[in-house]
């Protein structure tokens, strides 16, 4: 019995390395990027379609965004005193301040014209909202 687990063991010990190294030689060979034809019926896990989680938001954008949207809603005027609430707040979002006022003055000039957008400008941001509606004009 004893000899005929060593020889058994034995056995495996030579053959299943050369199984798992011709195994794994015929699967890199089975990739798309080694085959010669661009038609390769092969599919990998890579070519599935998989549902990722989208990325987290960064604050300022999804305040950016907001604030956008509620501009064309309703007026520039209401989307500034929104920004300025939203930055006294949340102090962190202060830095981001000034490019989000822009943007909403680049999108007044684009919704408003630039003599009817200039007449919402507000000391919000350090007047980057009239800067974006200069710059855009």
């Amino acid at each position: 019995m004893t000899h005929t687990a060593r020889r058994i063991g034995r056995t495996l010990a030579f053959v299943l390395p050369v199984v798992m190294v011709l195994s794994g030689t015929l699967a890199v060979t089975a990739v798309p990027w080694a085959a010669d034809n661009s038609e390769s019926t092969i599919l990998t896990a890579s070519a599935q379609t998989v549902s990722k989680r989208a990325k987290p938001r960064a604050p300022q954008d999804i305040l950016r965004d907001k604030l956008l949207l509620e501009l064309q809603e309703k007026d520039p005027g209401v989307a500034l005193t929104d920004l300025q609430r939203a930055v006294e707040g949340r102090p962190s979002l202060a830095r981001h301040c000034m490019s989000i006022a822009k943007a909403l003055g680049k999108a007044a000039v684009e919704q408003y014209g630039p003599t009817r957008a200039h007449r919402f400008s507000r000391p919000v941001c350090d007047t980057s909202f009239a800067s974006g509606v200069a710059q855009f004009s």
